[in-house]
């Protein structure tokens, strides 16, 4: 029980310190640029323009229909923490319009603004909650389609309303900053919740395939498999050395390989996404 009131307890301080950090982003960076990065909080940087409404209450107004529906499919635990991230940040937001733009510059005030509620909509997805609004439809769509990408999600909904916000100001140039901005959200996002987890995986096809096992495992210390293998044109069976290693391993690997057997048939590939010992869990909350 303790344990449980402790991590709510962590959980809740963590959604508190990002709350204030998402708020930072677009009040101090994107809002006063007139960037509107996608989601309810670029829908609202743009209501905002055209009614004069403060954007934190239009975040508010916004996310009422989607809360409703996030009670329905997640049910109450998530969409109290859920709540409280929406007022919160949206209520920092609205403190935040008083002040001034922290930088002029469109290209930097995209970058940093993006990075900021990247980060933050990361963080509060790890801690059990979202910011509301499209973080909880695409909550929804991740329950059918768990394969799929968060920060990919959101640079298709967020490219839509970067793309409607051109229109709506007809500023062109300001909208590609706006881009910028979903780009860079996109990738950070990523980076926060699936980690720097992108790796190279690595066939050898060698004769010598028991002496370059060995200095794999032993020098590297990299799992390795081996695979049966049959030559059609040779007509001889072979041992396929199958291995993945982090990115910065790669260019050993294949110092290793070159040195042992320099005949040897060798095919490199990226792994974008590892699971297993040493790398993440497959049975951790895919996000």
């Amino acid at each position: 029980m303790k344990k449980k009131v402790k991590k709510l307890i962590k959980n809740y301080i963590i959604m508190t310190i990002f709350c204030f950090t998402y708020a930072v982003g677009i009040g101090l960076f994107l809002d006063p640029n007139n960037l509107a990065p996608g989601g309810v909080s670029g829908i609202s940087i743009m209501l905002n323009r055209l009614t004069g409404l403060e954007v934190g209450t239009w975040i508010i107004i916004l996310n009422i229909p989607i809360l409703l529906l996030g009670l329905w499919k997640f049910g109450f635990k998530l969409i109290v923490s859920t709540m409280y991230c929406t007022f919160l940040s949206s209520a920092i937001l609205n403190m935040l319009a008083r002040y001034d733009a922290i930088t002029q510059d469109k290209l930097l005030a995209a970058i940093t603004g993006a990075s900021l509620v990247a980060l933050s909509i990361g963080m509060i997805f790890k801690a059990g909650a979202t910011t509301g609004g499209i973080d909880i439809i695409i909550k929804v769509i991740k329950t059918k389609y768990p394969h799929m990408k968060t920060g990919g999600i959101f640079f298709c909904t967020d490219a839509t309303i970067v793309a409607l916000s051109g229109i709506l100001f007809r500023d062109i140039e300001t909208a590609l900053y706006a881009a910028i901005a979903v780009v860079t959200c996109s990738m950070v996002m990523d980076v926060v919740l699936y980690g720097r987890d992108g790796a190279k995986m690595i066939y050898i096809i060698s004769d010598k395939w028991e002496t370059v096992t060995q200095r794999l495992l032993l020098e590297l210390d990299i799992g390795v498999t081996h695979i049966e293998g049959y030559g059609a044109f040779s007509g001889r069976e072979k041992k396929v050395i199958m291995c993945v290693m982090r990115k910065q391993l790669a260019p050993r690997i294949e110092e290793v390989v070159k040195e042992e057997d320099p005949e040897a048939f060798m095919i490199v590939t990226d792994a974008t996404e590892i699971f297993g010992e040493g790398y993440k869990s497959y049975f951790s909350e895919k996000l």
